[in-house]
């Protein structure tokens, strides 16, 4: 291999690199989000589960 072909190749191999690491880090970027927003979700239906229970618990209470 000469000095020029390597050259080339390290330079492609860089290019290749820093367009792979943008897309990984636009996809983990939107995976952040898509976690934030189920986890906003879970935590709601978290709250609905727990006064229903709190609620029946109250009512058999009562009884």
């Amino acid at each position: 291999m000469d000095a020029t072909y390597r050259s080339d190749l390290r330079e492609l191999n860089e290019l290749n690199f820093a367009r792979f690491e943008a897309k990984l880090v636009g996809e983990l970027n939107r995976l952040e989000a898509r976690m934030s927003a189920f986890e906003a979700r879970i935590i709601r239906w978290m709250f609905v589960f727990w006064v229903g229970t709190l609620g029946t618990l109250i009512a058999l209470r009562t009884l």
